[in-house]
């Protein structure tokens, strides 16, 4: 049965969202969610400029969805299985599905997790960097008390990161450009804040390297790795091109380069758990839906810390 509701659609690529009421027919036994808060990604973004040309407009985002199914608050699982196709990629929330940049989503039932309580902007703030932060230490092999350098730090997900990392009994090293930001990090987070990647020079190498910056910064980054170092890219998922300048750097240092692909279900269930238990604090501000073009502006620039929720 079709429903339809009030919805930020995208129309063509780089082009302010249009809200407007939505019309889904959603498959048979799929359930609807009320959305209250949905973060916005930095993969949406991505989307958002033309990234990923296999999407065609128009277009909802928004895979970070937290609301409501009769009455009782949910999270969204963003990776949703194609049915009868095991080996087949699962569609996502907010790219090949509509996403919550709308009042109501509609998802295969299994896809709901219960939420420990209504605090809706706290999950969307800080569940994907947490899952994503989870899913990268394991890769790595994280061990307390590696130190560990994290780029883009001030990021949704390397900001909410950092602290599950701390929870891990990591020594995070976190770099920002911005001297405002970095004394923010010192003094919020307890961390080591640096504002270039030269640090190393003073301050010792670091063993582990989450990059979510990519191209900018790789070359950088993994200059203060030591021997056997690990660097994981995390979200660098825009197409641009990466040249490893020392390759040599590489060889002679026996440095692993590895890739994470976002998060696994339990990962997700698990940053949930961590947020609720106060584990981890989340950052963020909140629009509602009618200023999402403010909420898209300030995200684009990049200035602000943390995440951009967005409350339908």
């Amino acid at each position: 049965m079709k429903d339809r509701f009030k919805a930020a659609v995208l129309y063509g690529w780089r082009e302010p969202f249009r809200l407007e009421e939505y019309e889904v027919e959603p498959p048979e036994g799929w359930v609807p969610v009320e959305v209250r808060s949905v973060g916005m990604c930095g993969r949406d973004l991505v989307v958002w400029k033309g990234g990923f040309p296999n999407l065609k407009p128009p277009l909802v985002l928004g895979h970070e969805v937290f609301g409501l199914h009769d009455g009782r608050p949910v999270s969204v699982y963003p990776a949703i299985a194609v049915p009868g196709c095991p080996d087949c990629p699962p569609s996502i929330l907010g790219e090949n599905l509509p996403g919550g940049y709308a009042e109501r989503v509609y998802v295969p039932p299994e896809n709901l997790i219960p939420l420990p309580d209504a605090d809706f902007n706290k999950y969307a703030a800080a569940t994907c960097g947490v899952a994503t932060m989870m899913h990268a230490a394991s890769v790595a092999g994280v061990r307390p008390g590696e130190r560990v350098l994290v780029t883009g730090a001030s990021g949704g997900v390397a900001l909410h990161g950092i602290q599950y990392l701390q929870l891990l009994g990591a020594e995070v090293v976190a770099y920002t450009r911005s001297r405002e930001k970095a004394r923010m990090l010192e003094e919020e987070l307890g961390v080591e804040a640096v504002t270039s990647l030269d640090f190393y020079r003073e301050r010792g190498r670091v063993d582990v390297v989450m990059e979510t910056v990519g191209a900018p910064t790789i070359n950088e980054s993994m200059r203060a790795l030591r021997p056997r170092g690990r660097l994981v890219l995390i979200g660098n998922i825009t197409g641009e091109p990466v040249t490893i300048k020392r390759p040599a750097l590489l060889v002679m240092r026996e440095i692993t380069i590895s890739g994470t692909a976002a998060f696994t279900r339990k990962e997700w269930e698990a940053a949930i758990k961590t947020i609720a238990k106060g584990g981890v604090k989340p950052y963020y501000k909140a629009y509602s839906l009618d200023k999402i073009n403010n909420a898209l502006k300030e995200a684009l620039e990049g200035a602000r810390i943390g995440r951009i929720v967005i409350n339908p």
